[in-house]
């Protein structure tokens, strides 16, 4: 019988669609040969064939077995897995029905995650009954998630509990109800738009980073194929039909020979030898890159792990591993890891293949740290469907367009000049680069933690107090406040009972319902404003200012807030970046940034506003925080310190909280820098006291 899809075939994807399968297709095959393995996390560009990969393999995956009428899909060959529909007794019918694709939305609720109470059930018989959510739908699926690095905080800790343990626990709303939920878990983000948590992106087995193809001939194809798929989707499914029942075959045929593939003692110590030179946290990677490595093995039709299945694992399974932090280069060293693996094959003779879901260590435990799942969503918007060319390797070490290389005080790019002013001698702050010429950021420090002022509304995060659905609970409302909590049971029965109902049973009118107000925290806009001139220009100066503002980016990536670069130098403002939640990509502006000029201060602060105010009108629940980073010096046009006092003033005006970070640095200061945050109701903070290390010294040594 012909496969049948209502997506994009995925043999029809360039790149999937023949032998050797690039590295997408090749994670998203492996990870379906062995779904211990963890799931797979795809990175790249918008318009990749992300999504639409994704979507096509469910229908390559063999059926499951379940119970007619449960929805928690247990698997009747496993007398462990118990159903809250159950139990069920000896000659249930059994049926067997296609593996699920199923869609955890960005913007889902905790309810719909993990199910909630049965409405229909509560208020036409009053009965207490229990509606599964995505997480039990999930089960023995796939669990995909688009955008899966702008996925809220709370269903990431859901998601990290269900792949940790592979079962969920729901105590709530009058039932407590336990069940299975292990699922390949599959997530697609562009990086463009911000980084993944660490402790989710660690829980992805393996990861693929995809860019749209460079070829012309590979483009012409692309769109070729998806405009006839749009003509005829029926008609160009049938012509890939052949190749995609294939494909099938050989996924299920690869499964049936990864439950005799072997892993030698001599590749298991080459395994460990590979994650111990890239200098990988944890055991994860180990564990992660044998399970792939055996999957491949099965893949290519063979039971014994040679050192071409270990070199494809790790640049599968080791790159996101490797990142210390969101301004490293993702990819890994092909040279290195050839150097590590040799040219000696491992002995074929090793233990007794792995038996079950064991994997290579034998660990049967459900917590094991890579037995755990994947991403989940269907419904998600279409990528520029057809198909990318993708890098030769998962991890080819080349940094993408958002990496920035390594930083430290020898790759700063020195330039020395002859100075056409003396700041950089009073400042005591070393020769003065050439205009035009950039300084490196040495290595980031924990900052100061800068928050804005009051409570706010905005979406949740890490950084300054807010009203919202998540967090302690402080009170209760009316619907309709922008608390956005959940029903507050307590609360809403006694503004019923607290109208006359002459002694009747209580009734609920619209007007008695209540929310819970929780107090929690929030993400903010931080808007970097950055001096760029000749008199910030001076080495030592621009450096400490580049590492401050590298060290405030970092805590900006850990409080999961949106970053916008202006600078000004010369005669005008420039806006480097727009607002973004990629701080790798802003870290990567700031470390081109070039130095030299006049300063023209008041252009700076006007640009700096009118963005301020073009992004409240698009959030206007996300509140602003702007970094000044300026010695205070005003050189550039006529009236420049006039003019940049009224700059100044109109930004005070928005009621923005601001920090002016004082790049003026050595024994004479002018203190410019200080009146201006003065004048703007800002804090102000040299730039040596950026660091929160500085700033607990201080104050010891004045208590001393």
């Amino acid at each position: 019988m012909p496969l049948r899809t209502s997506h994009y075939p995925f043999s029809a994807i360039v790149g999937c669609d023949a032998e050797p399968l690039d590295d997408l297709g090749l994670a998203l095959v492996l990870a379906s040969v062995s779904p211990e393995i963890g799931g797979v996390l795809v990175r790249g560009q918008k318009g990749t064939a992300k999504s639409t990969a994704v979507r096509a393999l469910a229908p390559l995956l063999p059926p499951v077995e379940v119970y007619r009428g449960d929805r928690f899909s247990v698997d009747p060959a496993d007398p462990a897995q118990e159903s809250p529909d159950g139990p069920f007794p000896p000659g249930t019918a059994v049926e067997r029905r296609p593996v699920r694709l199923v869609e955890l939305p960005v913007g889902a609720t905790e309810d719909r995650v993990l199910g909630s109470l049965h409405l229909e059930q509560a208020l036409t018989h009053g009965r207490v009954a229990y509606e599964p959510g995505l997480l039990a739908r999930g089960h023995r699926g796939l669990l995909y998630v688009d955008e899966v690095n702008l996925l809220h905080d709370h269903l990431v800790d859901l998601l990290l509990d269900a792949a940790a343990t592979g079962r969920v626990t729901v105590e709530r709303d009058g039932f407590s109800v336990e069940h299975a939920a292990r699922f390949l878990l599959i997530g697609t983000m562009n990086p463009e738009e911000g980084e993944l948590r660490p402790q989710l992106l660690d829980r992805f087995g393996l990861t693929v980073e995809v860019a749209a193809p460079s070829d012309p001939a590979a483009r012409v194809e692309v769109v070729r194929r998806r405009m006839a798929y749009d003509a005829d989707a029926a008609a160009f499914s049938e012509r890939y039909d052949r190749a995609e029942k294939a494909l099938a075959e050989r996924i299920a045929a690869a499964r049936e020979t990864a439950r005799r593939a072997r892993l030698s003692d001599a590749a298991l110590l080459k395994i460990a030898q590979v994650c111990a030179a890239f200098e990988v946290d944890g055991l994860r990677a180990d564990i992660v890159t044998a399970r792939t490595a055996l999957a491949h093995a099965a893949w290519e039709g063979r039971t014994s792990v040679s050192l071409a299945d270990i070199r494809r694992a790790a640049l599968l399974a080791l790159p996101h591993r490797r990142r210390r932090n969101p301004f490293d280069a993702p990819g890994l060293d092909e040279e290195l890891l050839d150097r590590v693996l040799g040219d000696e094959e491992p002995p074929p003779d090793g233990p007794e293949p792995p038996g079950g879901s064991d994997g290579p260590t034998g660990s049967d435990d459900p917590a094991s740290p890579a037995d755990d799942g994947g991403d989940g969503g269907d419904g998600a918007p279409e990528d520029a469907d057809g198909a990318p060319s993708r890098p030769p390797e998962a991890g080819a070490g080349e940094p993408d367009r958002s990496s920035v290389p390594p930083r430290g005080p020898e790759n700063a790019r020195e330039a020395e000049a002859p100075r056409d002013r003396g700041d950089a001698e009073r400042d005591g702050a070393g020769p003065e680069p050439t205009a035009g010429t950039t300084v490196g950021a040495g290595a980031p420090y924990r900052p100061r933690t800068f928050t804005a002022r009051g409570t706010g509304t905005g979406a949740d995060g890490r950084r300054s107090r807010a009203l919202g659905a998540r967090g302690r609970r402080i009170g209760a409302a009316p619907p309709g406040g922008g608390s956005g909590g959940p029903l507050h049971l307590v609360e809403t029965v006694r503004a019923a009972a607290s109208r006359p109902h002459g002694g009747g049973r209580i009734g609920l009118l619209p007007g008695d319902l209540r929310v819970a107000v929780r107090e929690g925290q929030e993400s903010n806009l931080v808007l970097f404003c950055v001096d760029a001139s000749g008199s910030m220009a001076a080495r030592k100066r621009m450096g400490e200012v580049k590492t401050a503002i590298l060290s405030l980016l970092l805590d900006a990536y850990r409080r999961r807030d949106k970053v916008g670069l202006v600078t000004f130098r010369g005669t005008a403002a420039d806006l480097v970046l727009p607002p973004t939640r990629s701080v790798d990509t802003a870290a990567a502006r700031l470390d081109a940034l070039p130095a030299g000029g006049r300063t023209p201060l008041a252009e700076g602060l006007l640009e700096a506003a009118r963005v301020l105010r073009r992004e409240r009108l698009r959030d206007p629940r996300q509140r602003p925080l702007l970094v000044l980073v300026t010695d205070g010096r005003a050189t550039g046009g006529r009236g420049a310190v006039d003019r940049s006092l009224q700059a100044a003033d109109h930004v005070a005006g928005l009621g923005v909280a601001t920090v002016v970070v004082d790049g003026e640095s050595g024994p004479l200061r002018l203190g410019l820098a200080a009146a201006l945050a003065a004048r703007m109701g800002a804090e102000h903070l040299p730039v040596d006291e950026v660091s929160a290390d500085a700033l607990g010294n201080a104050v010891r040594e004045r208590a001393a």
